[in-house]
């Protein structure tokens, strides 16, 4: 594979340039396919951090781009998403091999998503708008809205172009500037985009991109006095310690966190359309998805049925390369993803868990390959219930009733996503109230559109993500009141 990656091979993009780390320093990127080392990128310290940061307060405070009109950054923002159609084939397979995805899923779900979130807060960049309101005195009342300043957008590394493109198309719409930390893991499309942001007419400094470790860049980042807000995606442990730095300082955050998400199947459902849809909910980026539906409820009278069709089913995915466009299970992100996810079913068997499906590791080309696995038999407190896996687990309880269902689909502390699979409206609509989630499938699972805002409740963080809600939390609201006598 050959990509423009390579012409510049790893290096930190800061303030329009690029460049090595103060340091020198660089770090690996694996193949998760092979476990192999790929390349290396330059590994950001504080100071290299603290440039980026500079950079983009320089091209906020200074620079035209905050200044700009809305329709003017929204005419940069379409062009963001055609250079990233014109180039779909290079950055599919760069995602591909740097997490691991099938490459068919890169293209149908990374690539295609991140282009519609430049081009839809494209759209929503000059609906930026005030209001006049009415006062008690003899006045003229408006609000105004503006960007916040400097924001620091770090992402995970189970969707990395999806990720950033959910922060940085908003805040860009918006008009502030940015510092890009992306996971330790899969920094390549981040590197790549700052190419193709500059390429669109970004001015530089505006996105500023810095690859490094959580630890060392991320921690220099969430606390340089030069950053306005935190955008966050990742770990419920890690956001918490992100939110508690910022809180600190005062400073706006949105945390968009873990999930362990329940998939309600009662008795009345379509049971191929069910079983399409629980795999999908749990396989899907192999089971590496804050919104994954890892814990499957179902009614007990078509408990039996349904986990017997899943197991045949489950037992046919393809698993294997994820260059293979038949493939449809690739490995997992790293060596420690996959320990992760053993640790989890040794567990699930210690518990008093029964194995239907799956239950080993595979051993292909030396990569982080898990055989997607169902598990009967836990108890609702069993940890491997409760806790957030981020793997091709699927977990699967019996209820008798709508109120048990609903208890036990809240019985854990996240709250990002839920499904239901049922024929009966009332009961789709009932259900889907009580639950405490972000957002809520009826008869699918992942349907994600940039125009539809998710986030969590609970361990699951704070905040939406995707529609014009989230453009709020890249604004401010000023008041200007002018007296009319």
């Amino acid at each position: 594979m050959t990509t423009t990656f390579e012409s510049e091979p790893g290096r930190l993009f800061i303030g329009g340039r690029w460049r090595e780390a103060a340091d020198g320093a660089r770090m690996d990127v694996i193949d998760p396919s092979t476990g192999q080392v790929v390349t290396t990128v330059a590994e950001a310290g504080p100071a290299d951090v603290e440039a980026a940061v500079r950079a983009a307060r320089d091209a906020f405070d200074h620079g035209p781009w905050g200044r700009t009109t809305g329709r003017e950054r929204g005419r940069i923002l379409h062009r963001v998403a055609e250079l990233i159609r014109a180039n779909a084939d290079e950055i599919a397979a760069l995602e591909s091999l740097d997490v691991g995805k099938p490459i068919s899923l890169c293209h149908a779900v990374d690539v295609t998503n991140a282009a519609n979130d430049y081009e839809y807060y494209a759209a929503l960049a000059h609906s930026l708008d005030g209001a006049v309101r009415g006062t008690q005195h003899n006045a003229l009342a408006y609000t105004r809205r503006g960007p916040l300043g400097v924001v620091a957008a770090i992402t995970p590394f189970n969707f990395p172009l999806i990720l950033a493109g959910s922060k940085l198309a908003p805040a860009l719409a918006t008009g502030n500037t940015v510092v890009h930390k992306p996971a330790d893991d899969t920094p390549l499309s981040a590197l790549y985009m700052a190419r193709l942001l500059s390429e669109a007419g970004v001015p530089d400094g505006v996105v500023n991109v810095v690859t490094g470790t959580g630890p060392v860049a991320g921690e220099a980042l969430l606390r340089d006095p030069g950053i306005d807000k935190v955008a966050f995606t990742g770990s419920t442990a890690v956001g918490r310690h992100a939110a508690s730095v910022a809180g600190e300082a005062l400073k706006p955050v949105t945390m968009e966190l873990g999930g362990n998400a329940a998939h309600l199947v009662f008795e009345d459902a379509d049971v191929e359309k069910a079983v399409g849809a629980v795999i999908k909910g749990f396989v899907f980026n192999t089971g590496q998805f804050c919104m994954s539906g890892p814990r499957l409820l179902v009614a007990r009278p078509v408990h039996d049925t349904l986990v017997g069709i899943l197991a045949e089913a489950v037992a046919g995915i393809p698993v294997g390369d994820p260059r293979d466009p038949a493939t449809v299970v690739g490995p997992m992100a790293g060596a420690k993803h996959l320990h992760k996810v053993e640790e989890y079913v040794d567990l699930a068997r210690k518990e008093g868990g029964r194995i239907v499906v799956g239950g080993e590791r595979l051993d292909l080309d030396g990569g982080y390959y898990y055989q997607p696995t169902v598990i009967t038999g836990l108890a609702p407190d069993s940890r491997v219930v409760q806790e957030e896996i981020f793997g091709p687990v699927l977990t699967v309880q019996p209820f008798d009733t709508e109120d048990e269902a609903v208890h036990l689909a809240n019985s854990t502390p996240y709250g990002l996503a839920s499904g239901i699979q049922t024929t009966n409206l009332a009961r789709a609509h009932r259900v889907a109230d009580r639950l405490q989630a972000g957002i809520v499938w009826i008869n699918d699972w992942a349907m994600l559109d940039p125009a539809v805002p998710f986030g969590g409740v609970k361990d699951s963080g704070f905040g939406r993500e995707y529609g014009p809600e989230a453009l709020a939390a890249y604004t401010r609201v000023k008041s200007v009141v002018v007296s009319l006598d």
